[in-house]
C-alpha cells in the first residue's frame, strides 16, 4: 500500500504531497499537485524582485528577496540552505544600489563563503537527482565570472566606506581566484576591473609596489586610459612593465595631490542586468541534431525509439533570455561639468560567451535525463501490468506515477546571480579639495551624491542602476 505522504525531490527541497490510497480522485489530485510543484524553477524565486527593479523600486526588490529568504528585514541573515546563498548575492547587489554598503558587504561576503563550500559538497545523492530528476537538484556551482565579480563588487562596498583593510582582503581573495582560473580555465577580461580596484586599494594604503602589480595586471585585459595620469604620478617616470610604459608615454608628471591642493575621485557605475536564465522547450528532433556529434549511439537510438512511439516529443533545458536593449555609457557630471567615463567591463558578453561554450552539454544532459525518465516509467508500468487485473487501476497508477513524477520534477537549472550589472563603467579624476556634487545618469535614472575630500585624499562613489 502507498504511504499517506510521499516526499518528492525538487528545487533542492522536499515537496510533501498527500496521498489518499484508493480514493477515486487521488490520481488526478496527485498529478495536478506534481504539476504545481514542478512548474517553477529558480527564475520564479527572483521574478518579483526583478520586476521591482525594472520599475525602479529597489526597496520592494529587497522586500521580495527577504520573503523568499524567510527573514523579516535585510538586517537578518537567512539559513544558508538550498539556493539561499544565491538570493543573498542578489540582495547584496540591490543593497549596494541603495548605498547600504555595510549590509551589502556582509551579504556578499557570507554568500561567497557559502558558495565556496557548496562547490565542494556535491555527493552521490546529488548526482542521482541531477541525472533523474533535474539539473537544479544538486548544489549550485558558480561560473568563473560570478566568482570573480563577488570580490570585485565587494571591493566597491569597502572602498565606498573608506575601509582599505576590507578592500585589500577582497583583493587578495580575488587574486587567489585569478590564479586558479589561469591554471585551469584560461584568462577572462573580467579580471581587469578587479585588478584596477585592487591596485587603487593598495595605492591608497601606501603600498605602491603591490599596487603596480595589480595595475599592470589590469592593463593586460584592457587599456584603462583613466590610469594614465595616476600611473605617471605613481611611477615617477620609472615604469615597471612594458604595458605601463606604453600607457604613460608622453605624459608629463602631475604634481603630488597634496601639493596641488587636490584629491582623487573614482566613480564606478554598474548598469543594466545580465540576461536571466529561463526554461525552454526544444523539440526532440532539433535537440538531437544540435548534439549529433556528442551523443552516444546508444542514447541516440534509444531517443529515436522513444520519439517514434510518441513518448518523447521535447526536452526541457535552460537558456538565456534576450537582453534588455542598448546600454549607452553613463553620463557623469562633477559640479555641473561633464566628465568622461570609460566602459570597464561588458559582463553580458562574458555571460553569453560562457553560456555558448556549455549550451551543447546542457542540451545533451536534458536529452539523457528525458530518455532515462521515460525508460523508468516504461519499466515501472511493465512490471505492474501483470498485476493490474488483480489490483484494478492501482497497478497502472504505479507506472504512470513513476513517469509523471519524474517528468513533473524536471525543472531546468535557471539558477544564477540575477542582479549582476550588464556593463560597468569607470571614471577617475583629480578634483580640488573640498565638497563636490556628483551626478550620474544611467538607464533613464539620475543618481546624486555629495562628497567631501581633503587635499591629498580620495573618495570612491559606486553606483548601481539595476534595470
Amino acid at each position: 500500500m502507498l504511504s499517506r505522504r510521499a516526499s518528492l525531490w525538487g528545487r533542492g527541497r522536499a515537496v510533501l504531497l498527500p496521498l489518499a490510497p484508493l480514493a477515486p480522485l487521488a490520481p488526478l489530485a496527485l498529478l495536478l499537485g506534481l504539476g504545481q510543484a514542478a512548474c517553477s524553477g529558480h527564475e520564479d524565486r527572483v521574478r518579483t524582485a526583478l520586476d521591482a527593479l525594472d520599475r525602479g523600486a529597489p526597496a520592494e526588490a529587497v522586500a521580495a528577496l527577504n520573503e523568499e529568504l524567510e527573514v523579516e528585514t535585510a538586517d537578518a541573515l537567512p539559513a544558508l540552505q538550498g539556493d539561499n546563498a544565491l538570493l543573498l548575492l542578489d540582495r547584496g547587489n540591490v543593497l549596494l544600489s541603495m548605498d547600504r554598503y555595510k549590509l551589502s558587504a556582509r551579504d556578499l561576503g557570507v554568500a561567497d563563503k557559502s558558495i565556496d563550500l557548496l562547490d565542494m559538497s556535491r555527493g552521490a545523492a546529488d548526482e542521482l537527482g541531477k541525472y533523474l530528476f533535474s539539473d537544479d537538484a544538486g548544489p549550485y556551482k558558480a561560473p568563473a565570472y560570478e566568482k570573480l565579480l563577488i570580490n570585485t563588487v565587494n571591493m566597491m562596498n569597502y572602498l565606498a566606506q573608506r575601509d582599505l583593510n576590507g578592500a585589500r582582503v577582497e583583493a587578495r581573495r580575488l587574486a587567489v581566484m585569478q590564479r586558479y582560473l589561469r591554471d585551469h580555465e584560461g584568462e577572462t577580461a573580467l579580471i581587469g576591473l578587479g585588478s584596477y580596484l585592487a591596485g587603487f586599494a593598495f595605492e591608497k594604503s601606501g603600498q605602491p609596489e603591490e599596487a603596480l602589480l595589480y595595475y599592470d595586471d589590469a592593463l593586460r585585459h584592457g587599456p584603462y586610459p583613466s590610469l594614465r595620469r595616476p600611473l605617471r604620478a605613481l611611477t615617477r617616470g620609472e615604469p615597471r612593465s612594458p604595458r605601463i610604459a606604453a600607457l604613460i608615454e608622453g605624459v608629463e608628471p602631475p604634481p603630488p595631490l597634496s601639493e596641488a591642493g587636490e584629491a582623487e575621485l573614482v566613480v564606478v557605475v554598474g548598469f543594466g542586468r545580465v540576461p536571466q536564465k529561463v526554461p525552454q522547450r526544444l523539440p526532440i528532433g532539433l535537440a538531437l541534431t544540435l548534439v549529433a556529434d556528442d551523443i552516444s549511439p546508444m542514447d541516440r537510438a534509444r531517443a529515436d525509439e522513444l520519439a517514434a512511439k510518441g513518448l518523447v516529443t521535447w526536452v526541457n533545458y535552460p537558456t538565456l533570455a534576450r537582453g534588455k536593449g542598448g546600454y549607452a555609457i553613463p553620463t557623469l557630471k562633477i559640479d555641473g561639468r561633464p566628465q568622461p567615463m570609460e566602459q570597464a567591463l561588458d559582463v553580458e558578453a562574458q555571460v553569453r560567451s560562457s553560456w555558448k561554450k556549455n549550451e551543447g552539454t546542457l542540451i545533451l544532459s536534458a536529452i539523457t535525463r528525458t530518455v532515462t525518465r521515460v525508460a523508468a516509467g516504461e519499466a515501472a508500468q511493465g512490471a505492474t501490468e501483470a498485476a493490474a487485473e488483480d489490483s484494478g487501476p492501482l497497478g497502472l497508477l504505479v507506472g504512470l506515477l513513476t513517469s509523471a513524477t519524474l517528468t513533473a520534477l524536471d525543472t531546468p537549472d535557471t539558477r544564477g546571480w540575477s542582479t549582476l550589472p550588464a556593463r560597468i563603467a569607470v571614471a577617475r579624476l583629480r578634483v580640488r579639495a573640498g565638497t563636490h556634487d556628483v551626478v550620474v545618469g544611467a538607464r533613464g535614472e539620475v543618481r546624486r551624491a555629495r562628497v567631501r575630500v581633503a587635499a591629498g585624499g580620495w573618495a570612491f562613489v559606486p553606483v548601481m542602476v539595476l534595470r
